[in-house]
C-alpha cells in the first residue's frame, strides 16, 4: 500500500495527485503544480510566444503547452480513477458481522445496545428490535451520565457522609458551642461587674458611718480607761481636777449624736434571681436574658 501511495504522489508538491495532467512528455504532474511552475518560467522570459514552453520536472525536457496553457492539456482520467478508489479504500470501514459475513455493522439496536447490520434485523435474532443511528443516539445520551450523579447525589447525600461532610459537621458543632460559650461568659461578667458596682455603692453609703461609730466607740473606750484611772486615784486635789474633767468629756460625749442608719437593701438577691429568672431562658433568647444591675441609691438594688 505504502508503495502505491508513492506511485500516487506528484513530484512537485509531494501529495496524492490533484486533478493529474499529462505533458507531451507523457509525464503527469497535478494541474496546479503546473500552473506554478508555469508562472515562475514566464516572469523571468522577456517574451511571451504564442505556445508557451515548459520545462519538464521529470525529465527536464522543454515541451510546448497548447495555446490554451495548462487548461488545453489532457487529463490522466486512469490515473485519476485510481486515486478515487485508493482514498476509498483507505477510508475505515465498519466492522463486519460476526454471523453474516461481509454485512457491516452500521445499524444500532436500542434494545440490546449493540451494533448489528441489516440481516440480523430483517431474519437475525435482533429481529423486530427497536433501533436507531449511532451518532443520533450517542448524542441523545451524552448528558444522561450527569444527571444520574445528580440524582445520586440527591438522594444519597443525606444518608451517606464523606469526610468532608463530617469535617463540615464537626466545624459547625464547635462554632454552635463557642458561640455559647461566648454569651454566657459575657452574661457572667456582665452579672460580676454590676455586683462591684453595686458593692461600691454600699461602701459609698455605709463606710462614713462606719468610720464615725468607730471614733465614737474609741472615744468611749478611752473614757472608760479615763474613769476607772479617776477611781483610783488618793490624792484629794487631783481627784476632784479629774473629776471635773471627766464629768465634762461624758456630758460632751453623751450629747454628740449617733450617725443616721441609711435604710439601704438589695433586692432581690442575685442568687434568688438567677434560680427564678435564668431556667426559662432558651438558648435562642440567651443575649435577651437579664445581664445588670442597676443600684438605686438611698432606695434597693434591682436586678433588670
Amino acid at each position: 500500500m505504502d508503495n502505491l501511495e508513492e506511485d500516487l504522489t506528484c513530484s512537485v508538491c509531494y501529495s496524492l495527485f490533484s486533478d493529474p495532467r499529462i505533458l507531451p512528455c507523457s509525464h503527469t504532474f497535478c494541474k496546479n503544480c503546473l500552473d506554478n511552475l508555469l508562472q515562475v518560467s514566464t516572469n523571468y522570459s522577456i517574451w511571451r510566444p504564442l505556445r508557451l514552453p515548459l520545462k519538464c520536472p521529470n525529465c527536464r525536457s522543454v515541451v510546448e503547452l497548447p495555446t490554451a496553457g495548462v487548461d488545453g492539456l489532457p487529463s490522466n482520467v486512469s490515473l485519476r480513477a485510481i486515486i478515487e478508489k485508493y482514498q476509498m479504500d483507505s477510508e475505515p470501514r465498519p466492522p463486519s458481522c460476526p454471523l453474516h459475513h461481509r454485512q457491516s455493522l452500521n445499524i444500532y439496536c436500542v434494545q440490546d445496545r449493540q451494533l448489528i447490520c441489516g440481516l440480523c434485523l430483517t431474519v437475525g435474532e435482533h429481529q423486530g428490535h427497536p433501533i436507531d443511528d449511532l451518532q443520533a443516539a450517542f448524542i441523545r445520551e451524552k448528558r444522561t451520565p450527569s444527571l444520574l450523579l445528580t440524582r445520586l447525589s440527591e438522594r444519597r447525600q443525606p444518608q451517606v457522609w464523606s469526610p468532608q461532610s463530617k469535617q463540615i459537621q464537626y466545624t459547625e458543632v464547635n462554632q454552635f458551642f463557642k458561640t455559647l460559650e461566648t454569651a454566657l461568659a459575657n452574661k457572667r461578667q456582665a452579672y460580676l461587674e454590676a455586683l462591684d458596682k453595686a458593692g461600691e455603692e454600699v461602701s459609698q453609703a455605709y463606710d462614713p458611718i462606719i468610720h464615725r461609730v468607730k471614733d465614737l466607740q474609741e472615744e468611749q473606750l478611752d473614757l472608760v480607761s479615763f474613769g476607772l484611772s479617776v477611781q483610783e486615784e488618793d490624792s484629794p486635789l487631783v481627784f476632784l481636777e479629774k473629776v471635773h474633767l471627766f464629768r465634762e468629756r461624758v456630758e460632751e460625749c453623751i450629747k454628740t449624736p449617733l450617725p443616721s442608719v441609711i435604710n439601704l437593701s438589695i433586692t432581690p438577691r442575685a442568687a434568688d434571681y438567677l434560680q427564678q429568672h435564668w431556667p426559662a431562658v432558651t438558648l435562642g433568647r440567651l443575649e435577651e436574658a437579664p445581664r445588670t444591675i442597676t443600684p438605686k441609691r438611698n432606695s434597693s438594688i434591682l436586678l433588670e
